[in-house]
């Protein structure tokens, strides 16, 4: 029974053609039933129906119908002809032995097709539930995209607007403002353009890092002056271990991951907050960790947030929640890992893992 068992998780698991469920249930009625007769003067017949019964559950729960109809026709066959008296023969002596067999029959027939119908309606009530988190799903991106593209576009087009109907009679000081806040709204709207780009390249699986060696200090450098232009009142400070070494990264993958996890934390944080970035060995793995000392993440959000499109409960308006469902996956592609903890007395961190070349190839 438990070899049958294992082989039934093995089928569930697996998308399987007619003719092999045919197949299969057939033998997993026969095998059973054949170890039964073998041991038959220890084992009862009542024994033996109970067990072609509870077959038949679990054949149903994994085949469609009529490998599950044959299944149960099969088992009540092999009952009559080898455990009925006389055995050997499709006949039955006695008639409290006929109507036990009808009633068998009857029975594996109304539990197929009622096991059967169960997995179905679970199976419709499933697609039901995928249908409605697309749903929710699809909502959640317009309005996140309906925002996060329309502000930008809204700022660009009444700066460019003004710029031309404007006829150069515009101070200089106003213009160079009006060409900043066009230069924002792009940069914005080209970074929330890429991250989409990214998360369905990472999902897709199209996307594979370019691993080369690369000054891990001179990357966190670049991360923070990027960063440093939207920092406000924050105070942005770097940590770096005598043991940092030059680690095959892709660059331009692990500058975004940064970056992302930075810019997150300056957003997200109270003024006057600082936001620490640290990088060292471990051994043979690269460990980056971004921290600020805000105030955290709410205890059931912790494992939530790098779900894709996903977006704190306190979290300002704006961000497609994309940022660190990226991150997450950044992290991934180099075999890596991201990890994200409450600290004391306020704050979070984020600890990025990344295992040399060499391992996550083997790996």
């Amino acid at each position: 029974m438990i070899v049958v068992a294992a082989i039934i998780s093995r089928l569930i698991k697996r998308e399987s053609g007619k003719g092999y469920q045919y197949f299969a249930g057939a033998l997993l009625i026969i095998v059973p039933s054949f170890l039964c007769f073998l041991f038959h003067n220890y084992v009862s017949r009542e024994v033996v129906a109970f067990m072609l019964l509870l077959l038949l559950s679990l054949i149903a729960m994994s085949f469609d119908i009529f490998p599950v109809l044959l299944a149960a026709i099969l088992s009540a066959a092999i009952w009559d002809f080898f455990f009925l008296a006389p055995r050997f023969e499709f006949f039955v002596g006695k008639p409290e032995d006929m109507i036990t067999l009808c009633t068998f029959f009857f029975i594996a027939l109304l539990n197929a097709a009622l096991t059967f119908k169960i997995r179905q309606a679970e199976k419709k009530a499933r697609q039901e539930e995928e249908k409605a988190k697309a749903y929710q799903l699809y909502d959640i991106i317009l309005n996140s995209l309906s925002h996060e593209f329309r502000t930008p576009l809204a700022t660009i087009i009444a700066a460019t607007d003004n710029l031309l109907t404007e006829n150069g009679t515009l101070p200089s000081a106003h213009r160079a403002q009006l060409i900043k806040e066009i230069s924002i709204a792009s940069l914005r709207l080209n970074e929330q353009v890429g991250n989409l780009l990214n998360i369905s390249r990472i999902e897709s699986g199209l996307l594979k890092p370019k691993r080369n060696w690369c000054d891990v200090r001179d990357l966190i450098r670049n991360v923070i002056k990027k960063a440093t232009e939207n920092a406000g009142n924050h105070r942005i400070m770097v940590r770096t271990y005598d043991n940092l070494l030059p680690f095959e990264l892709d660059y331009g993958l692990m500058y975004h991951l940064m970056y992302n996890l930075v810019d997150n934390a300056l957003r997200y944080t109270p003024d006057e907050c600082f936001v620490k970035v640290t990088a060292r060995m471990e051994g043979e793995d690269l460990v980056l960790e971004v921290e600020d000392n805000g105030k955290g993440f709410a205890r059931d959000e912790l494992h939530k947030v790098f779900k894709k499109f996903y977006r704190g409960k306190d979290t300002k308006a704006g961000g497609l929640g994309l940022g660190l469902s990226l991150a997450k996956g950044i992290a991934e592609v180099h075999h890596g890992s991201i990890a994200l903890q409450n600290i004391y007395p306020s704050g979070a961190r984020f600890t990025i893992t990344i295992p040399p070349q060499n391992k996550s190839l083997k790996n």
